[in-house]
């Protein structure tokens, strides 16, 4: 009887194990290995093919997204939030020309910068958002100034910039979002957009979510979990090439673009922005989780590998549990991406 007993409990012992195996939660299960923080984020989904890639760039993009983990992991490893970190992280691709998002925001076309953000608690479901600021220069603590210091959730243009002036945020010259890239390639869009006109294609409106020569999308955002087991989500960008009439895509948009909630997950998106409005991605993925008590891998697969498909939108998300698993799907080439677990390893990945 003693052998049986022994027998048995090993024969359970092993079935467990397996089933921990098949279900992908081993190192960032809950319970004793559950990660004391972690944080991930994007740069933009698009067609990054590596052939279009050359060595000297691919290492500025990777050395960019590794200095925002790592500021943002500094700042959870010192105990701070998880918005306090997701702030600091995206601060740092706002700061950098590579992305599409502060300094390196696309032009309107009439030529100015348009710029949005949003940023979310999931401890207690306050958001803020911003869009459409044209002299701040990081979109995202004014987001997070509308969430912490304001009654509203979402402020635009004029009116956001006189509330950042009334918090004391600095604003900056039109001129410091210049770069020649950025006026390039909007040049070269309005230049096709005249070409298509002149073709009898009628009054042709031409975007381009492709900003570059490596069709991508360059929105960023950050998704984070704290030593309190609090997930934050934050979102920032600079919009469409050559958009018009104060178009304002998923960025800022709460449910959208930015989404968390600690009961189930953080998510920020980037891509094809009125598709993610329309399917309402970020609360997708999370009421997926929540209703159907999918994975938040499973439930960010089923909004981005399929509905969206589709839909005939394109891009991807990054996507993070209370327990710190990650998602990250996208239906694209690429999507400029990376982790850092609390022991400060950093993963960066361009390609599929």
């Amino acid at each position: 009887m003693f052998l049986r007993s022994h027998v048995v409990t090993a024969a359970m012992a092993v079935v467990g194990l397996l089933a921990m195996i098949s279900s992908g939660t081993t190192s960032h299960a809950s319970g004793p290995t559950k990660p004391a923080f972690r944080l991930a984020i994007h740069g933009g989904a698009g067609a990054i093919a590596r052939n279009k890639m050359t060595p000297e760039l691919e290492a500025k993009y990777r050395a960019d997204l590794e200095r925002a983990l790592r500021t943002g992991h500094a700042v959870l490893k010192n105990g701070g939030t998880s918005l306090d970190a997701v702030v600091a992280t995206i601060e740092v691709l706002e700061d950098s020309p590579l992305f599409n998002a502060g300094k390196g925001a696309v032009f309107t076309h009439d030529g100015r910068n348009e710029l949005d953000a949003s940023i979310m608690d999931g401890s207690n479901l306050k958001a803020g958002a911003i869009a459409g600021v044209h002299h701040v220069k990081n979109p995202i603590a004014l987001a997070r100034l509308v969430m912490d210091k304001s009654i509203h959730v979402m402020l635009t243009g004029d009116g956001a910039e006189q509330f950042a002036r009334e918090q004391g945020v600095k604003l900056v010259d039109a001129k410091y979002f210049y770069t020649d890239q950025r006026w390039k390639a909007l040049q070269d869009t309005i230049r096709e957009e005249e070409a298509a006109k002149k073709a009898g294609k009628g009054h042709a409106h031409i975007v381009h979510l492709a900003e570059d020569e490596d069709h991508k999308f360059g929105t960023v955002g950050c998704v984070a979990l704290d030593r309190s087991g609090n997930l934050a989500a934050g979102t920032s960008t600079g919009g469409l090439t050559n958009k018009r009439y104060g178009r304002v895509g998923d960025s800022p948009i709460i449910g959208a673009g930015t989404y968390a909630n600690n009961r189930t997950c953080a998510v920020s998106a980037t891509g094809t922005g009125e598709f993610f409005i329309r399917s309402v991605v970020g609360h997708d993925i999370s009421a997926l989780m929540e209703y159907k008590g999918l994975s938040v891998a499973d439930a960010a697969n089923e909004v981005v590998m399929k509905k969206l498909v589709e839909m005939g939108g394109d891009g991807g998300v990054i996507a993070m549990d209370h327990d710190g698993n990650v998602a990250m799907p996208f239906n694209t080439e690429g999507m400029y991406r990376g982790w850092i677990d609390a022991d400060g390893t950093v993963t960066v990945e361009i390609y599929k």
